[in-house]
């Protein structure tokens, strides 16, 4: 192993104006062409994000990287983002980097912990998990339209909509796969049903070519909760199915979601 990826000078000098000299430095992800660091200093903490200008496998991260900074300015100008979330973006001389205010939290798989467990069946435990879905459901949005766009082909395969996955599978790699709302619904199903059952809705290796991974999803068909599940809950297990219903016109919208948590 390498020594540790260091985040990109230019953006570490122009960051300090925002959190005073930085006092730690933190590689929160080196995967899939980009990285993200945590720089803390005396004034704030941010999340610094950059592309790896190394990773010859990666798509165009700079690119995209532009295209998210783009969205970050629309979401907020419209009023779905606060303005001081979005510190800063520029360029590096390997490519874009993309700056935000640090905001804390525990990720999902880590917050489901108890609920994974037989001890999370308790009254206690029901409304908080029920509460979490809610809180997701309720901030689901789309980004703008844009007519600078990086082609899309998809983001995590575990969360790619079976729908999405056969139109990835039946294009080329620089056709853009538009996204519509029954789909960001099946994938909050499926983070959900993996951090609460440690199964992914649709089983396959870790090793299995991503090609592979696609066209098991495409075929519609999802694991059983009854069988995987860690105890029963049947309100929350109705709603999940419902979300990976491989019918995008059956699969309830966020609005229905969020009386149905």
């Amino acid at each position: 192993m390498g020594p540790t990826p260091a985040p990109p000078s230019e953006a570490v000098a122009l960051l300090t104006g925002h959190t005073g000299e930085p006092t730690a430095i933190q590689l929160l992800s080196d995967r899939r062409g980009s990285r993200t660091w945590k720089i803390q200093g005396p004034k704030g903490t941010v999340t610094l994000k950059a592309n790896n200008p190394d990773d010859e496998g990666a798509r165009d991260k700079a690119a995209e990287m532009t295209q998210e900074d783009d969205h970050l300015l629309r979401l907020t100008a419209a009023g779905a983002l606060s303005p001081d979330y979005r510190v800063s973006a520029g360029a590096w001389e390997g490519g874009r980097w993309l700056a935000v205010n640090w905001i804390d939290g525990a990720p999902l798989w880590r917050a489901l912990a108890l609920a994974r467990s037989p001890e999370g069946n308790r009254a206690a435990v029901h409304p908080w998990l029920t509460g979490i879905a809610r809180t997701w459901t309720e901030r689901l949005a789309c980004g703008p339209a844009t007519d600078r766009r990086v082609p899309y082909r998809g983001a995590l395969t575990h969360t790619t909509a079976p729908e999405l996955a056969t139109a990835i599978l039946a294009t080329p790699a620089d056709t853009h796969i538009p996204v519509q709302p029954a789909a960001d619904i099946w994938s909050l199903g499926a983070s959900l049903f993996w951090c609460w059952t440690a199964h992914r809705p649709v089983p396959y290796d870790d090793t299995t070519d991503r090609l592979e991974k696609l066209a098991a999803i495409a075929k519609g068909t999802t694991t059983a909760l009854r069988d995987v599940r860690p105890w029963k809950f049947p309100e929350f297990e109705d709603a999940l199915t419902a979300c990976l219903t491989p019918d995008p016109a059956a699969r309830p919208t966020a609005k229905e979601l969020t009386t149905a948590w």
